[in-house]
């Protein structure tokens, strides 16, 4: 008791603190309310971490901007192009951090008009703590004025991590809380991404603090296998599936689940590739790609340019998809669709190819925990369209029968959109 009223007065000052700053440098008010509008549905862009981590610089970011209009990805939804870890200088003699001269020569404020100009939005990065996790300068006690300098520089989203905060004294409630605060007063719509890999269980407390927030250690490139390291572990890309398929109930417009950024590209098979992304868009994740677009495959840029996959994960409904359940050795997920369209995915995380006989009747169900939509095979009929070979495949079928066999290679999935007749 004693402990959480010493956190709780320790929290109320450094909050104070820091508010002071900015009474001197803008008339906003704090207001842990968010900016409406922002992440009405997952948000889509790009971030430099998972193929370059601190290996970054303007042109880099200059060139990604080009690829993304070039490619087609920003007209298939991808928004935001978001620096991580490393872009960092240091504090001028007011406190104000400044990035790092030699790899951003023009300036912050420079690079994001140059983004703007494409139409499309940037992303910056920091930390609660002392250091960012690559030992840059992190936000604490400085959260106001680096809310002001980012909406001085254009940013559109932060990205905000949990590394070196072992003087912060504070929860990672009131950390984020106070950033969310700051974001807020400093006047300029800016995402917030929260970044604690769901240590604090964020998904309990942060709908109206954050946009989207971490239910997972940070993911690499791989579709099954951890990488454990002395001091912390890294997640498969099924691993992720398996801390994030089971909390839908907390996400929702302006709220999302993130079990971390795409691996797609980064060197797993296509199969998996094609698995990744299906499950991302099934499970409503943010859709933040982590390779080089600058010179990616067709396969790759095929999938992640997906216009039926990514209106699943774009779907206005704002609804994570439900686990069926586990049979053959797939995994069965259903995601309800505005409009009373379903979503439907087999996912093969085994090392053989799977066949499986669809009976509909066997997946009448009620989404009672979010949507209250029904499947209801019994009364409606679908179109089936494969998300992926792009292809109707007939219709679901009233009867209690085994109404179609489908194969699903190994690692990999078959997504389909089911397109409720009875509302057409």
């Amino acid at each position: 008791m004693l402990k959480s009223l010493f956190n709780h007065r320790l929290c109320v000052a450094v909050r104070t603190a820091a508010a002071a700053v900015l009474f001197f440098t803008a008339s906003a008010t704090a207001s842990a309310q968010k900016f409406p509008g922002l992440g009405d549905t997952p948000q889509m862009g790009w971030s430099t971490w998972n193929k370059f981590q601190g290996n970054i610089n303007e042109d880099i970011i200059k060139g990604i901007a080009d690829a993304m209009v070039s490619s087609g990805l920003r007209d298939a939804g991808y928004t935001y192009i978001n620096i991580d870890d490393c872009w960092h200088g240091e504090r001028d003699a007011d406190g104000f951090i400044q990035c790092d001269p030699e790899r951003f020569p023009s300036g912050m404020k420079a690079l994001a008009d140059y983004v703007h100009s494409k139409g499309l939005k940037l992303g910056i990065y920091s930390d609660a703590g002392t250091e960012t996790c690559a030992g840059e300068p992190g936000s604490l006690g400085h959260e106001y004025q680096d809310a002001l300098q980012y909406a001085r520089w254009g940013i559109d989203y932060l990205k905000y991590d949990w590394c070196n905060t072992e003087q912060n004294y504070v929860t990672q409630k009131c950390a984020y809380t106070l950033i969310s605060e700051a974001l807020h007063a400093a006047g300029r719509p800016i995402f917030l991404s929260m970044c604690e890999w769901g240590s604090s269980m964020p998904w309990k407390w942060a709908r109206e603090v954050g946009n989207s927030w971490r239910t997972t250690p940070d993911i690499w490139c791989s579709f099954d296998s951890l990488r454990v390291f002395p001091t912390y572990t890294q997640y498969s890309v099924m691993d992720c599936i398996h801390a994030n398929d089971s909390l839908r109930i907390y996400a929702g417009k302006g709220h999302w689940n993130d079990p971390d950024m795409l691996e797609c590209g980064n060197g797993m098979t296509i199969n998996e590739d094609r698995a990744h992304f299906s499950m991302w868009c099934m499970m409503a994740s943010p859709l933040i790609l982590g390779n080089d677009i600058r010179s990616m495959s067709d396969e790759v840029k095929a999938i992640l340019t997906n216009a039926e996959a990514i209106a699943i994960n774009q779907d206005t409904l704002g609804v994570q998809c439900l686990k069926f359940g586990e049979e053959s050795g797939l995994y069965i997920y259903f995601k309800p669709l505005a409009g009373g369209d379903w979503a439907l995915c087999f996912l093969n995380p085994t090392k053989n190819d799977v066949t499986y006989a669809i009976n509909w009747q066997h997946f009448n169900l009620t989404d009672e925990e979010v949507s209250g939509m029904s499947t209801a095979f019994d009364k409606n009929t679908y179109t089936i369209y494969n998300v992926w070979t792009h292809k109707k495949e007939g219709k679901t079928s009233k009867a209690d029968k085994v109404a179609k066999k489908i194969k699903v290679p190994s690692h990999d999935a078959v997504m389909y959109r089911l397109v409720c007749q009875n509302s057409k």
